[in-house]
């Protein structure tokens, strides 16, 4: 083998070690489309450059966290502020980045929106009439369109036939994810409200998909339990401890006989349950009905979530919630019937 072929033979092998590397660069942080398509993206209170990557991919406006995460480390920007960005997916990672640098400009004609935690569809609702200029009623009538729904089913992954069950109340209980939201101006229409919650809830899909996977449970078990979790549990300790006591309760057949269910069946949320309360023939009635009800009862935290697919290791079969002394707010776990039955008595829980 003569010297000559050698030398080009080593010359290319160069190019392509430099050069694959270099293309695989300008691919990955290319705009992930030719086309303008304008996407309000939000950038929460406690985030950085790096925990964003992730988000940013989820919705589909970078092509690689990866090789964004290396610009960021690479170029250190700074000056992030919690806000609304209207981002572009024909700007590139590179862009996107200048962008957010740049700071937060908000239009003197948005609107903020604030969904708390475990609140219900309808109440979601009347949250989003009082700051735009759409009725409850049309709201309503929209999210629970079967043209909207079918949307939906169609964009997001996590949504699945499960929310056309015909015991399911409204199809999309517990997908609006509960946070904070700009919105471009109080004539936003119904549509763009609820994609605003869904692209939110996609990002908290994405985070949590393995564990998902690796659960027994659908997406949509585990919001279900979430919601009833949201709601029973006071205190953020509390929740793994009080999914564990569902978790078990589960396995062993028993029924939930939870009143967040209660009063979904209901429609009416109390401090205390009659008996007669706990017979109403419904399929959101856990003190009749075993396993989970048909769907979630309300918009469950991530907390919430991350606790329905992460109990604490328990043998707790029953706890209670002293709901009634704000000096408290303590909730008891018991493993047995008479222990818990002896808490019971101990304590006044009538408020």
């Amino acid at each position: 083998m003569d010297d000559k072929f050698i030398k080009k033979t080593v010359i290319v092998m160069i190019a392509i070690l430099v050069m694959v590397p270099w293309f695989m660069f300008r691919y990955n942080t290319s705009p992930v489309s030719k086309d303008e398509e304008r996407v309000v993206f939000n950038v929460p209170s406690n985030a950085t450059y790096s925990t964003l990557g992730e988000k940013l991919e989820a919705e589909d406006l970078i092509r690689s966290e990866f090789y964004y995460k290396a610009i960021v480390r690479l170029f250190s920007p700074s000056n992030l502020e919690a806000c609304d960005y209207i981002l572009d997916k024909s700007m590139g990672t590179l862009k996107i980045i200048e962008v957010l640098e740049s700071g937060c400009v908000s239009s003197s004609q948005a609107v903020r929106i604030t969904i708390p935690e475990g609140r219900n569809l309808n109440q979601i609702a009347d949250i989003a009439s009082n700051v735009t200029t759409n009725s409850r009623s049309d709201i309503l009538k929209v999210w629970n369109s079967d043209e909207f729904v079918s949307e939906s089913i169609e964009k997001y992954d996590f949504l699945t036939d499960d929310i056309l069950a015909s015991n399911v109340i409204y199809p999309l209980e517990g997908y609006l994810f509960p946070s904070t939201y700009e919105l471009a101006n109080e004539n936003v229409t119904p549509k763009n409200i609820a994609n605003r919650m869904l692209d939110q809830m996609n990002v908290i899909y994405n985070k949590y998909k393995d564990d998902i996977e690796a659960s027994n449970m659908s997406f949509h078990e585990v919001l279900t339990l979430a919601s009833i979790i949201e709601y029973e549990a006071i205190l953020d300790e509390d929740r793994p401890l009080v999914s564990s006591v569902f978790h078990n309760r589960l396995e062993k057949n028993w029924r939930l006989e939870s009143c967040a269910t209660l009063g979904y069946a209901l429609g009416e949320w109390k401090t205390q349950y009659s008996t007669r309360d706990t017979e109403v023939d419904h399929p959101y009635n856990t003190y009749r009905n075993l396993s989970l009800p048909p769907g979630p009862g309300g918009m469950p935290s991530e907390a919430s979530i991350d606790a329905a697919l992460n109990p604490a290791s328990t043998d707790y079969m029953f706890f209670l919630a002293n709901i009634c002394d704000p000096n408290d707010n303590k909730t008891y776990f018991s493993k047995t019937n008479s222990e818990h039955n002896r808490k019971a008595s101990e304590f006044d829980f009538r408020c």
